[in-house]
């Protein structure tokens, strides 16, 4: 995968799935379960999430660039002939 957790971080998700899978299916998930759930979800949905996200990004940037640009043409002076 192309990015990191935390032990915090993943220790958090592990607890978070565990609960899911207690509150949502009435299944008691050990924590090594819950592991390889994360597991699955950082390396086969995770991407899909990732890419999105990037997207997104590249709007917002194009959206600044342009509006940047409008803003560094105002500067402009007339030349006088």
């Amino acid at each position: 995968m192309f990015f990191k957790l935390t032990k915090e971080q993943q220790q958090v998700m592990i607890s978070d799935i565990q609960s899911f899978f207690s509150d949502e299916r009435d299944e008691e998930l050990s924590e090594f379960a819950a592991e390889r759930v994360l597991d699955f979800v950082k390396e086969t949905l995770a991407p899909h999430f990732y890419n999105a996200a990037v997207l997104d990004v590249k709007r917002v940037v194009e959206e600044r660039y342009a509006s940047l640009e409008d803003e560094i043409l105002t500067l402009e002076r007339p030349i006088k002939r």
